[in-house]
């Protein structure tokens, strides 16, 4: 069988980055920079005001105190906004609000607190300094700084920096396109009464939304039967439209696989990984109508398991990992910790178990949680953890230490 590791490696390799892209300021939130943003201009973009109040020359306020307020004409009235150049006349004073462009020849603001926020004239009860509460151009940033860099992550605040600069745009990658497409002739949609044998198709709602949790963007969540024609026709309708296919089920041994039945002609490798659970696994490229032609790179293809534990846990291992590297975003795996077991647990020589498991960060212990059976999915949905049992473990003492992978 393959290892956990090396199909990890064949996974990685196959899902690869969008060309960068140029996007609107809306658009980039949450992707990455590809490319270095310097600054088009300064910021401050002139000398203002950093408080509501007065400016002065310094000079003309230095002995002004509580006991000997200064009084000065208001010669101007400055609110955010005004685009006049003004000039402040030693002996005189500007009522200025926070943000407006200092008048020419002030040195310094006096905040309204210390004043008796008179309009005609003003009486300064504090001494300023020069350059008391200025925000002087460029002390910020200066222009062609580069501000923000290739790799980075664009956040709330880079985006309010790139706005500030009068930026409209920014180069990123792009979000990787997913779609995501459940397999089996006995899934309905919700909402559909069940007829014997049937049940509620949950694994592409659950996929999609892990998909779109890992940063990438999901294209459709499509489902087919277990006909290989009806297989090819649903994922022809979506030819071009995605970077990256991942479908479950139809991967085992029996009969009925349509996924293997449709591409086990060598376009997608279908192996079993030394893993429990999620052991069936299949990767490859298949073309726009099936395998991929001689020189054609074709779209990446990822088969999972169809069982719902099987299927999520195999999501975690191989592509959630794959996905957040392909598009730059920092800590693609999962954090890792280091955990006391609180009971026993027993796992299969020669495979890598991922159990579900409860985590107890101040404690510092994990306990297992629910049966290791892949359809047991309620377990799943109150885990935090998963615990990462070594192929070479087959029982782990309660006590003893755990590597876990915490998905709180």
């Amino acid at each position: 069988m393959r290892t956990v590791d090396e199909h990890q490696r064949v996974v990685a390799d196959l899902i690869t980055a969008r060309p960068a892209a140029t996007v609107g300021l809306a658009d980039a939130e949450g992707l990455v920079l590809a490319a270095d943003v310097a600054a088009p201009m300064s910021l401050p973009v002139f000398d203002n005001s950093a408080m509501d109040g007065y400016a002065v020359h310094a000079e003309d306020v230095a002995g002004a105190s509580e006991s000997s307020p200064v009084t000065l004409p208001v010669a101007e009235d400055i609110p955010a906004g005004r685009v006049d150049s003004l000039t402040l006349a030693a002996g005189t004073a500007h009522r200025i609000m926070t943000g407006a462009p200092l008048p020419a020849g002030a040195t310094a603001v006096v905040p309204v607190e210390a004043t008796n926020a008179g309009i005609d004239a003003v009486e300064i009860r504090a001494a300023s300094k020069p350059g008391q509460h200025v925000r002087h151009a460029g002390e910020d940033v200066t222009a062609g700084t580069t501000v923000l860099r290739s790799g980075q992550l664009v956040t709330p605040a880079a985006l309010g920096l790139a706005a500030a600069l009068g930026l409209r745009s920014l180069t990123v990658r792009p979000r990787l396109r997913v779609l995501v497409m459940s397999t089996g002739s006995e899934l309905v949609s919700a909402g559909t009464e069940l007829r014997p044998g049937q049940i509620y198709e949950s694994n592409a709602i659950m996929l999609a939304a892990a998909v779109r949790e890992a940063g990438a963007d999901v294209v459709a969540t499509p489902t087919s039967s277990d006909d290989v024609n009806q297989f090819r026709t649903v994922l022809e309708g979506y030819t071009g439209q995605a970077d990256l296919i991942i479908t479950t089920g139809g991967v085992s041994a029996g009969a009925y696989e349509v996924v293997k039945d449709a591409f086990g002609a060598g376009a997608v490798d279908f192996v079993k990984v030394a893993m429990q659970p999620g052991m069936p696994q299949g990767a490859g490229r298949i073309g726009a109508a099936g395998p991929a032609t001689s020189g054609s790179a074709g779209t990446s293809i990822i088969t999972l398991p169809g069982n719902p534990v099987s299927a999520l846990v195999s999501f975690e291992v191989f592509v959630r990992p794959a996905l957040r590297a392909a598009m730059g975003l920092a800590t693609p795996n999962r954090p890792r910790r280091t955990a006391v077991l609180a009971d026993d647990l027993t796992s299969p020589k020669g495979k890598r178990q991922f159990r579900r498991g409860v985590y107890d960060p101040e404690a510092g212990t994990v306990t297992t949680y629910g049966p290791p059976a892949s359809h047991h999915l309620r377990w799943l949905a109150s885990a935090n953890c998963l615990l990462e049992i070594a192929e070479d473990i087959t029982e782990v003492a309660a006590g003893e230490q755990v590597q876990l992978w915490d998905l709180s």
